[in-house]
């Protein structure tokens, strides 16, 4: 597996007041925005907001003292790569919270829980690219 970040997603509690900030706040400019979900390009990786109680459903995970609405993802180069990362995940001692299957959005993703419970989703996204040397764009800034 590859040592690199493609994306941290943050659940937030209202999508479009949060994009007005990122936007407004940061001067920053979405690389795609759905409905339901936000892509901001950064240097080599993005940040995605998301609905906090969606992403709790996603990642299967409670929005509790044990999981604040934040993931860590991986995105791999195909749905097999996505397997063997979550194997190779589970075989180093982490949680399987959803085994890897199609999504809504078009895509293969699972989640897994390393052993101080942060939350990864390992995904293969047919909208992103991942370069040559790792780095990963989103949307339309591929």
């Amino acid at each position: 597996m590859e040592q690199r970040l493609s994306l941290i997603t943050l659940g937030v509690d209202d999508l479009a007041r949060a994009r007005r900030f990122y936007e407004a706040g940061l001067g920053w400019t979405p690389a795609q925005a759905l409905d339901e979900v936000c892509f901001y390009q950064l240097s080599g990786l993005a940040l995605a907001l998301f609905g906090r109680g969606a992403l709790a459903d996603d990642a299967r995970r409670p929005i509790d003292g044990g999981f604040s609405g934040v993931t860590i993802a991986i995105n791999e180069r195909s749905p097999a790569d996505v397997d063997r990362t979550l194997a190779q995940a589970r075989a180093a001692g982490a949680v399987l919270l959803k085994p890897a299957e199609a999504v809504f959005w078009g895509g293969y993703s699972g989640y897994f829980a390393d052993l101080d419970r942060h939350v990864w989703e390992v995904a293969h996204n047919p909208g992103c690219t991942i370069h040559p040397d790792g780095t990963t764009t989103f949307g339309a800034a591929s």
